[in-house]
């Protein structure tokens, strides 16, 4: 598989920064937009390049208060829901986040991330007009998850398409936003590049509050170091490495090419 074949899935969750509230800190709604709407303009340059298409999973709570923002990225890049709230969830949030940002950026919404990963049965997902889910770790992540059984790659089920956020080939090490941020940058890199040789793609996501300063919110280390421009600094290096290696795309866009066959394309290849 050429280089241009193999895509790169870089997905954002743009949302209202209220992760403190797990550790007993409330912050203002407004304090709490400010910073989500912050970290994304921190990411303006990264965003600017069309070479780097990514889907952004938006909360509809955020999208109502910066529309024309929304509305703008939404030219070069996937706007998918993050449901309606961050902190609260009710059934028919999911049907209601998809009709408002679909009528923010007068196009269709075809994906959805939960937030916090949180599990969501593909009937709900399906009945309120979605086609894809990206709500799945599968690994494991103490008090939050254990998805260590769950397919490592893109699969169907009940007439949802699912793509898992991407696990190291071996161990099922996640390569999300915690990982990037603690572990080395020679191993992350090491461990991503390792996993897109065997699966053919690479899913990773961030959130956009973590590139806006975090050091004076009482949050534990792991979460807070390698915030702001040091971040920004690091993804934008693994941008620049990843570039060499395949194409950036949208998961709307990646699923259109028939992610199925692709992913078996190169398990064949890798086994073969």
């Amino acid at each position: 598989m050429g280089k241009d074949n193999k895509k790169i899935l870089l997905t954002f969750d743009v949302e209202e920064f209220d992760l403190p509230q797990e550790y007993g800190i409330c912050l203002p709604l407004a304090e709490q937009m400010a910073i989500g709407k912050q970290g994304l303009d921190v990411l303006k340059e990264l965003l600017d390049d069309k070479a780097t298409s990514c889907t952004l999973f938006t909360t509809a709570n955020f999208a109502l208060k910066y529309p024309a923002q929304v509305a703008m990225l939404s030219l070069d890049h996937e706007i998918a829901s993050h449901a309606f709230f961050h902190s609260s969830f009710k059934r028919e949030d999911l049907l209601n986040s998809r009709q408002v940002l679909e009528d923010i950026i007068s196009k269709k919404v075809y994906g959805l991330r939960m937030p916090r990963m949180q599990k969501i049965e593909g009937g709900w997902i399906k009945k309120a007009g979605y086609s894809y889910d990206s709500s799945v770790n599968p690994t494991w992540i103490p008090g939050r998850y254990n998805n260590f059984r769950s397919p490592r790659t893109t699969y169907n089920e009940n007439g949802i398409t699912r793509v898992p956020a991407s696990v190291s080939a071996n161990f099922r090490i996640p390569l999300f936003w915690l990982a990037f941020k603690n572990l080395p940058y020679a191993y992350f890199k090491r461990l991503a590049l390792q996993a897109f040789g065997k699966d053919g793609y690479l899913s990773l996501y961030f959130h956009t509050w973590e590139f806006v300063d975090l050091s004076n919110y009482n949050l534990p280390t792991m979460i807070k170091r390698k915030s702001g421009s040091e971040l920004l600094h690091k993804l934008k290096r693994l941008i620049s490495d990843l570039k060499n290696e395949g194409t950036f795309s949208t998961i709307q866009s990646f699923l259109d090419i028939g992610a199925e066959e692709y992913v078996q394309r190169s398990r064949l290849r890798v086994e073969g």
